[in-house]
């Protein structure tokens, strides 16, 4: 009979709180990665930068998408774009399909700056990994790849759950 410490709904639990501990130890590396860089080109915000993450994933996507994925208006991430616009990240270009939209793309530049921080943050993820055991980096790595498949199965619906099975 299993402790009441590993029953499922607190292995969930726990298993939520140390995901939720890590995305803010993410963020912070990230906004780390992002400060390391800003020497070398202008700094950009926080929401420009998953702006640029968004049409990184998805060339040539229409402001509509990225409106719709970052959850925000289009007033606001028509400034973002001009922002970008501007310092040489962002390309806005005539949707091949329709005179009234706009489709996005990174520039040379913005790719550069967007692969500068990724390596920054890979830096320093490699040298936690790296010190981690070998069993618990196998772990992670198919923690990890099992929670990306929840969370992108499906980006308009809630991450499935396992149908529970009786003992």
């Amino acid at each position: 009979m299993p402790t009441p410490d590993a029953t499922p709904s607190n292995v969930t639990a726990a298993a939520i709180h140390s995901a939720s501990h890590i995305t803010e130890l993410l963020d912070v590396m990230w906004e780390r990665a992002r400060d390391a860089t800003a020497h070398t080109t202008t700094p950009v915000s926080t929401s420009q930068l998953r702006l640029m993450h968004v049409v990184d994933r998805q060339d040539s996507i229409r402001m509509r998408a990225v409106c719709r994925l970052l959850a925000s208006s289009p007033p606001n991430v028509s400034r973002m774009c001009d922002r970008l616009q501007a310092i040489g990240f962002l390309e806005r270009l005539p949707c091949p399909d329709s005179g009234r939209e706009i489709t996005l793309r990174l520039s040379p530049p913005g790719k550069q700056h967007l692969q500068n921080i990724r390596k920054q943050r890979e830096t320093m993820l490699h040298h936690a990994i790296d010190h981690l055991p070998l069993a618990d980096r196998r772990a992670l790595a198919q923690g990890l790849a099992g929670l990306a498949a929840q969370l992108t199965a499906d980006p308009g619906k809630e991450p499935s759950r396992p149908t529970p099975t009786v003992a």
